[in-house]
């Protein structure tokens, strides 16, 4: 009821859909007040996924059930090629958090490096629900799949 209320009034404040579609998902409190979380957060922006991982394991050792920190190491093993380690994070992510956007659309990513492309359309499916109004998360995941099926010869 809050986020509707909130979208609500930047309706009235003159926002457009599409602007609603682009604000970020954000960690999470905890995350937030963590300086190795925004380290790792920072590391990772500038694609030193390497370099980020002992942060967010660290970060972990002292709140496992941390979501942003689960999908954030996901994403950093993913791009530096452990691909299993990356989907036992995300599943945790998921699992502490079902509506953790950037986890699902992560995962949707993964499952398109495993070309298992049912299993990220189910990721795409889940994110449709979760960004009633489009979200980054949402159009990130779908554009990955239109290329896939491109590249794979798909049609669809």
């Amino acid at each position: 009821m809050l986020r509707l209320q909130a979208v609500l009034l930047l309706v009235l404040l003159g926002f457009s859909w599409p602007a609603l579609a682009m604000i970020p998902t954000q960690p999470s409190a905890a995350s937030k007040g963590n300086p190795d979380y925004m380290k790792a957060d920072a590391l990772v922006k500038q694609e030193k996924y390497a370099e980020a991982i002992p942060l967010l394991e660290k970060v972990l050792l002292v709140d496992n059930k941390n979501a942003d920190a689960h999908s954030l190491l996901g994403l950093s093993m993913r791009k530096t090629g452990k691909l299993k380690e990356s989907l036992d994070q995300y599943l945790t992510a998921i699992k502490l958090d079902p509506e953790h956007k950037a986890a699902n659309e992560y995962l949707g990513e993964l499952y398109l490096t495993m070309d298992d492309l049912p299993r990220a359309e189910e990721r795409l499916a889940v994110l449709d629900k979760l960004c009633t109004l489009g979200c980054e998360a949402y159009d990130d995941l779908k554009e990955a799949i239109a290329a896939y099926k491109k590249k794979k010869g798909l049609s669809g």
